[in-house]
This record gives C-alpha cells, structure tokens and sequence, in this order.
C-alpha cells in the first residue's frame, strides 16, 4: 500500500503541483472573498475538473464558511473531501464471476493510443495467480498490436488467439471465444483495434464483434472496458459517451496519468457519467496500475499525504 501511494503521488505530480501552487497563490490572505472563489473556479477549471464538478465543489466550499484564520491546509483538507465525494461513487471492484464453465469475458476498447493492450497484459499479470487466462487477438489491423499481446503472453504465460493480418475480428474472437471454452478459462481478455470515436464504420465493427460475443456467451462481454488515456483531458468526456452508445462500455481504465498535468479529468468523469472507475495508471512498469481509491486519489491531487 505504502509503495502504491508512494507511485500515485509522484504519477499525480504534474497534476498536484499545478493544482497546489495554484492554490497557494490564491489563498495567501487572511480572507475568503468573491474574487478568491472566482480564482478558484479558475484554477480548477484549468487542472479539467469540469465545469459540473466544479461548480458543486464551489458551492460546497463557499457554504463551508471556512473560518477566516483557516491555513492552507484545512483549505487543501476540505477540498479533498469535497472532491472524494465526487469520486466516490465510481470507486467499485471489477468482480471477476464465472460460472458453468463459461469465461468472464473482458472486452477492451478505447482510441489510438490509449494504452489498452499494455493495460491488458498488466491486468493479466495481475490475475493469473488466481485463474486460467487467455488474450483474443482483436486487433487485426496492426502486426504490431498482435506482436505486444504475443509479449505479455509469453511474459505471464498466458495462450494468445491469433488469426492473419487483416481478418475478420469478430470472426477471430468467435472462434477464439470457442476453443477458450474448449480450454476452460476463467477470463478471457479481447484486445481490440484502435479507433476514434467519430469514426462510425470502426464503431459500426465494434458492434459487430459484440453481437458475435453474444451469440456464444449470451450475457458477454461480461466487462466492457473503456481505456482512457489522461492527457486527452476533456476529450475524455466526449469519448465515454460515444463508446457507451456503441459499446456498453460499463467501466473505465484511465492511463498515462503520470504524463500529464490534467488528473482532475477524472472528477469531471465522476461527475459527468459516474462509471466505475477500476484502475488507474500512473507509469509503463508491470506494477504502475492499481485498483482506483477515491480517497487516496483526492487527497494525492491536493499534496496531501498519509491521511
């Protein structure tokens, strides 16, 4: 645990320090005042809070009535609360079910880009103590995509479902649904391509390989994974809308928060939809993925430690 925190605070560092010297700056008076919750609105906005989000949290904070002596760090203490409420409701355990030997079925999807199959093979890693895994090959658009799954294969030791450069994907993940039957997995991770939100013919296959998933397992995919990439920022809110109407999505992987300076994205997500938010990401290193905590995340973004 003590490692974790050590790694969220330094992946949320862009993040923390933009949003705590803001807050310095603003609260270096004795005072609250209109022209100080305008300066913080600002500042929140600017570190992608949202604007939902933050305005509760303004409302909340100016009710408050803080008294006027408060130091900088009740004030840093009480919008960490504030924003742990945010988050909260999307802090929720992904429960891997499995029943009449039919395999919990994890479908990934998300932009270019956005980290999936390097989140698959992390999840994996995690898991594989616990169950009998294998990788559905998806994307077959990209050698490479396929060559990175083959990786984390051999790596954890897990069987990798393949077909040609260029097939059919929901065909592929027919058949490789099929002999992950035949094998007895506990889970089965589909990694699939790529592709933008705006793109309906992508999203239009997407959809396909669902329908084919369904025909086998009825009720798959049983976890439908969207991987958000924390530097996208507000784009982020627009891609969860879009994957939710093509996909389903019911859960949400956001990455790379340790190349950005935009963590309050994922308050603004909290606010927007309330997804299950059920790892998060903070480095490329096999152990740089974590199960989400809102109030280690709250407090992580507002520099404020072993609380």
């Amino acid at each position: 645990m003590a490692d974790w925190l050590h790694k969220l605070g330094l992946g949320l560092k862009k993040s923390s320090a933009k949003i705590s010297d803001g807050l310095n700056d603003i609260f270096n008076k004795q005072k609250t005042d209109s022209q100080t919750l305008e300066q913080l609105e600002e500042l929140l906005l600017t570190a992608d809070i949202g604007i939902k989000a933050t305005t509760e949290i303004i409302d909340r904070f100016s009710s408050r009535r803080l008294d006027k002596t408060a130091d900088i760090h009740q004030i840093k203490h009480a919008l960490a609360q504030d924003i742990e409420n945010i988050l909260k409701p999307c802090e929720k355990n992904l429960n891997i079910l499995k029943h009449n030997n039919i395999p919990f079925v994890i479908l990934m999807t998300g932009v270019n880009g956005a980290g999936k199959t390097t989140t698959i093979g992390k999840l994996a890693a995690q898991l594989k103590s616990k169950y009998q895994i294998s990788f559905i090959a998806g994307d077959t658009f990209r050698a490479a995509a396929v060559e990175q799954l083959e990786t984390w294969g051999k790596r954890c030791g897990i069987r990798v479902y393949k077909g040609a450069n260029g097939c059919d994907a929901a065909g592929l993940c027919f058949d490789g649904l099929q002999e992950a039957i035949k094998q007895k997995d506990d889970i089965v991770f589909i990694d699939t391509a790529g592709r933008l939100q705006n793109k309906t013919d992508l999203m239009d296959e997407l959809q396909k390989i669902i329908r084919v998933i369904k025909k086998i397992i009825p009720d798959a995919p049983h976890a439908s994974l969207l991987t958000i990439d924390a530097t996208t920022g507000q784009n982020a809110l627009s891609q969860i809308e879009i994957f939710k109407q093509a996909a389903d999505i019911n859960g949400l992987i956001v990455t790379k928060l340790d190349g950005s300076s935009k963590g309050g994205i994922i308050v603004a997500m909290a606010k927007e939809n309330a997804l299950p938010v059920y790892y998060i990401g903070v480095g490329e290193q096999i152990d740089d993925l974590d199960i989400f905590n809102a109030h280690e995340y709250a407090f992580q973004l507002l520099e404020i430690n072993n609380e």
